[in-house]
């Protein structure tokens, strides 16, 4: 009986066969793992700011409004800060009010938190404290890695920017938007907020 195996002209042609096929699935898992890597780190950034965004919707579902604080300043917002009262109802405990910082700096979001009072005339001075920011309390940051952030908020069935001046009857908004640019993302992610109990 004659035997037949494999010529090595047969041997070279499979091994090579073999490589092409070894090279190209390692590059294809490359592909991957570099994308699930990237992935990671996208959600990552997303799940810290949609925290942050949770936070800031537990605060302005609290807004102090006018009939609290009478004709006071209770928000006051631009593209690197947001300032507003809110009430504060510790455990069986009459209500208080609270000067709520969000502030940008450095490429950190940062949420400040003045002491509570029940006194007005305090409430005051923690306002002016909060608005030039003198206040001894230290920020908590929330993310960081953000390049911008905007404000406008919902009046009278229309956005506007927010109004910082003091002077005239202004209406209470409705709504707030927040957009927050993170670094290396081509897109800000958009907060729409319902403010206090409306």
């Amino acid at each position: 009986m004659k035997q037949r195996g494999f010529t090595l002209i047969e041997l070279l042609v499979a091994i090579t066969i073999l490589a092409i096929v070894a090279v190209l699935g390692w590059r294809g898992l490359d592909s991957i793992l570099r994308s699930r890597v990237s992935l990671t780190q996208q959600m990552e950034h997303t799940r810290g700011v949609q925290l942050a965004f949770a936070q800031l919707q537990n605060d302005l579902e609290q807004l102090a409004r006018k009939d609290v604080i009478g004709q006071r300043q209770n928000l006051v917002a631009d593209n690197l800060r947001l300032i507003f009262v809110r009430t504060h109802a510790p455990d069986q405990g009459p209500t208080q009010l609270v000067v709520v910082s969000y502030r940008l700096r450095d490429g950190v979001l940062a949420r400040r938190e003045s002491a509570a009072t029940r006194d007005l005339v305090q409430l005051d001075a923690l306002w002016q404290a909060a608005v030039s920011d003198a206040d001894p309390v230290q920020g908590v940051a929330l993310h960081a890695g953000v390049s911008g952030m905007g404000v406008r908020l919902w009046v009278n069935g229309a956005w506007t920017a927010p109004q910082n001046s003091t002077g005239g009857a202004v209406n209470e908004p409705d709504g707030l938007e927040m957009s927050l640019q993170l670094m290396r993302e081509p897109n800000p992610m958009v907060k729409v907020l319902l403010l206090g109990d409306t």
